[in-house]
């Protein structure tokens, strides 16, 4: 013996009706004779409880009523020969015209009771089951209909009634052995009260019913079908890579389900649990997958947790005052008073100092709560023993859920740290001795964000989504985009990234899109797709509104604009990477700024091409201070043209003439003292200095300037040729004198003693920028550990390719260190 349960989406068409009856051929083809229970039409419910509200309201119902006939007589026109169809259409019809005198009922009176509501809602599932049975008996003449309303037995609680187990079994025991031939179609959700009214079971009781007949029959399985493929890890509709549960144990699918999964409704559990009876979870549109079966004896699951579910509004009230100290019965009086006003409490929690309980109810409960708690404790109130309990509306409850959580450290510690490094605010904090699950409170806007890290952080072998935002298409910002889609697939398998480029912006356009810019079109889409007018401030907008999960600002421009969003940017909990050196080259109280407003919320500020472009720079100092090392001198040659320029000044090589080669080969801004003043090498310097402790402001770096004041001061850059070219001596002698001495011309930046010194310098043999060449950059760290041999870090430091190399490296590094 099965019971299969239908849903309404299983329900809901001509389609999926023939679908559920050709899944009952099929047990019938095994030989099981199973008992279905149906839902009401999807939407049906909905309908219906709209109608009577709008009846209550004295509002008509005749749209209502048309849209339930028509959907019904529809499928059966469509399933049903015409022969067939004239008793069922009349059937249905009466069932139709009962439902009208009750609205009129309700109309007349202006008054919708729970009794009175269940009855409404109780013709959503009498009509489904009736059609779905007699379109059932063209094909199996067996085909019965059963209302369940007079097998189950319940208490007069209205809404939500509790099964009377002991006489509903015996009816259902009794029915099935009078009918033992019969294929039974029985109607969920609804029952009867000793008085013969009708009850209902709780939205989503068709589930419940299934069980209770499941437990009544002792069947071998109880089938649920529904629309998706099982339980799954999350909610695939705020969570992209959800994946399907082979297994549950009963403990996991009840907290899952109690906790928001809406694919089994929690009592459901229950009968079957008490039974020992499995529940899978099929999906009728997707026969052939296996499901999720939920039993007492699964197997053992290398996973920590099983699942992630939520509860996307509720509202938290907290009761505190020093009259609560110590006080027996205190949580008694306050929770039995909510119980008999049928308050349901979803969450509690207690500081240990029992000054505040803090408890999660629905919205709709919030207000009454409070004002129950007010009358119940008025004397406390008024003695100032209790504050005014407080009502936080907009909230959101996350739980992780999994038996395998008892045996594991770092649980809780990995939950907090992904909502942390998010910047997602816990208000509470509730967790079981069982320890099968861990609950949340978090803000409701922040819910979809929370889920996604979550899930991230504990199903590993899915990859770690960055959600990214660049600044910048130029040559380093375009070669970056073309470096993510050539390495797109080396990423997710190697590394378990997958990079997400949500929104790219120039200064003419932008173009942002949450579900992903396919990178393999990105330049189309800017200039010709759905982009708008470029809008720096309403970019940092947008990217903080939508609030993603694992969200990184990348800035490929060399504009002073973007470095005054990096702070917003970082106290919204997004991380910055960045290969443009004006934020941290500025003032030092800017740079100590971010770099505190990156460890306050927990994200990374990375800007390793600051410095020497792709080259270890950065992330070698700031290893070795990790480490414990000292730095006691730093010495480095960090500008590519000026490296290319006196690593080729040698032999009869005019000065002039290697400068416009420089240019020529691209090494140099288009006015070559840009490169040539030593003001860019001084912002490198200044950060390297500021890395190793040094609280040193620009004014503080001494540039020694390289140039003649000719040449600084000329008015064009073809002056400044003319006027190079007139100190030619100069320079001839500069190297005639590094020749004579065995040595060469090297511009070089040095750091020691708290002081940043940059100025050209005659380098001999043994020193290890002697053999530099071509526009390679070099810098060597001289510290405690490091003193006879220099560390040295030496290799291209300019160019778009290993400078987007490295912002790529600063990229998949968010969040790892």
């Amino acid at each position: 013996m099965k019971v299969l349960k239908f849903g309404g989406t299983s329900v809901g068409s001509a389609a999926s009706i023939r679908t559920l009856l050709d899944i009952v051929a099929d047990e019938l083809a095994r030989g099981e004779r199973p008992v279905t229970v149906l839902s009401a039409m999807s939407g049906v419910t909905n309908l219906l409880l709209a109608a009577a509200q709008a009846a209550a309201q004295g509002q008509p119902n005749d749209r209502h009523l048309a849209e339930l006939e028509v959907r019904h007589f529809e499928v059966v026109k469509a399933l049903l020969e015409v022969p067939r169809q004239n008793p069922v259409l009349t059937r249905l019809k009466l069932f139709f015209n009962e439902l009208e005198d009750l609205l009129h009922g309700i109309r007349s009176l202006r008054e919708l009771t729970a009794q009175t509501l269940d009855l409404v809602l109780s013709y959503g599932e009498r009509c489904s089951t009736f059609m779905v049975s007699s379109i059932a008996a063209s094909r199996f003449p067996q085909a019965c209909f059963v209302d369940a309303s007079e097998l189950i037995r319940t208490d007069a609680h209205f809404g939500q009634a509790r099964v009377e187990t002991p006489l509903t079994e015996q009816l259902i025991r009794g029915f099935c052995q009078e009918h033992p031939d019969r294929l039974l179609f029985v109607t969920g959700f609804i029952a009867r009260n000793e008085q013969g009214r009708v009850t209902t079971l709780g939205r989503g009781g068709s589930d419940y019913t299934a069980a209770i007949f499941g437990a009544a029959l002792n069947a071998t399985e109880i089938q649920i079908w529904t629309d998706v493929n099982g339980m799954m890890t999350a909610d695939p509709r705020m969570v992209s890579k959800a994946f399907s549960l082979p297994e549950l144990s009963y403990t996991e699918a009840m907290e899952l389900s109690y906790f928001g999964a809406k694919v089994i409704y929690p009592p459901t559990m229950i009968p079957a649990f008490l039974k020992r009876i499995p529940i899978v979870i099929l999906n009728t549109f997707d026969r052939s997958f296996a499901g999720t079966t939920i039993r007492h004896d699964c197997q053992a699951s290398p996973l920590a947790i099983k699942g992630i579910s939520s509860i996307n509004d509720i509202s938290v009230i907290n009761v505190e005052g020093s009259g609560m100290v110590g006080k027996a019965g205190f949580s008694g009086r306050l929770f039995s008073l909510l119980a008999r006003e049928q308050i349901n409490v979803i969450l509690i929690t207690q500081a240990s100092s029992e000054h505040s309980i803090t408890f999660a109810v629905a919205p709709h409960d919030a207000r009454r709560a409070q004002e129950l708690i007010g009358q119940e404790f008025e004397l406390e109130l008024q003695a100032r023993k209790l504050e005014l309990p407080r009502i936080e509306p907009g909230l959101a409850v996350l739980a992780i859920v999994g038996e395998n959580m008892k045996q594991t450290p770092g649980i809780a510690g990995k939950l907090f740290q992904a909502l942390g490094r998010n910047g997602v605010n816990v208000r509470a904090i509730a967790q079981g001795s069982s320890e099968y699950n861990i609950s949340v409170i978090i803000g409701q806007a922040d819910l979809a964000k929370a889920l996604n890290a979550v899930h991230d952080a504990f199903f590993v072998e899915l990859t770690k989504t960055l959600h990214v935002f660049c600044l910048g298409t130029g040559n380093i910002g375009s070669t970056l985009l073309r470096q993510l889609h050539a390495h797109r697939e080396f990423l997710r398998e190697q590394n378990g990234v997958q990079i997400n480029v949500v929104g790219i912006s120039n200064r003419r356009r932008m173009l942002i899109d949450p579900s992903g810019i396919g990178l393999d079109a990105w330049e189309h889409a800017l200039q010709n797709g759905a982009s708008e007018p470029a809008d720096l401030a309403g970019f940092i907008g947008r990217m903080k509104a939508l609030n993603l999960p694992n969200c990184v600002l990348v800035d490929n421009t060399a504009s002073p604009e973007p470095a005054e969003f990096y702070a917003e940017a970082l106290a919204a909990s997004i991380s910055v990477v960045t290969c443009n050196k004006i934020a941290n080259s500025a003032s030092y109280a800017q740079y100590r700024d971010l770099h505190d407003a990156a460890r306050q919320h927990g994200v990374d500020f990375y800007y390793e091409t600051n410095v020497g472009a792709g080259l270890p720079i950065i992330r070698t100092l700031k290893d070795l201070r990790t480490s414990g090392d000292r730095v006691e001198r730093i010495e480095a040659i960090l500008s590519g043209t000026i490296s290319f320029i006196f690593n080729h000044f040698r032999g009869a090589a005019a000065f002039h003439d290697i400068v416009r080669e420089a240019q020529q080969k691209g090494y140099t801004e288009p006015d070559p003292r840009d490169d040539l003043n030593g003001r860019d090498f001084m912002r490198k310097m200044l950060i390297l200095a500021r890395d190793a402790g040094h609280a040193l402001e620009p004014d503080d770096v001494i540039i020694e300037p390289m140039l003649p004041a000719s040449c600084l001061s000329a008015p064009t850059v073809e002056a400044f040729y003319q006027a190079l070219e007139a100190q030619a001596d100069y320079f001839n002698r500069l190297k005639a004198q590094a020749e004579q001495a065995g040595k060469v011309l090297r511009y070089i930046g040095r750091l020691k003693d708290g002081q940043v010194r940059i100025g050209l310098d005659m380098v001999d043999a043994s020193h290890p920028f002697y053999q530099l060449s071509g526009a390679d950059n070099i810098i060597s760290f001289t510290t405690e550990r490091y003193k006879e041999r220099p560390l040295v870090v030496k290799g291209p430091g300019a160019g778009a390719e290993v400078t987007a190399a490295g912002v790529f490296a600063d990229l998949i590094n968010v969040g790892t260190r």
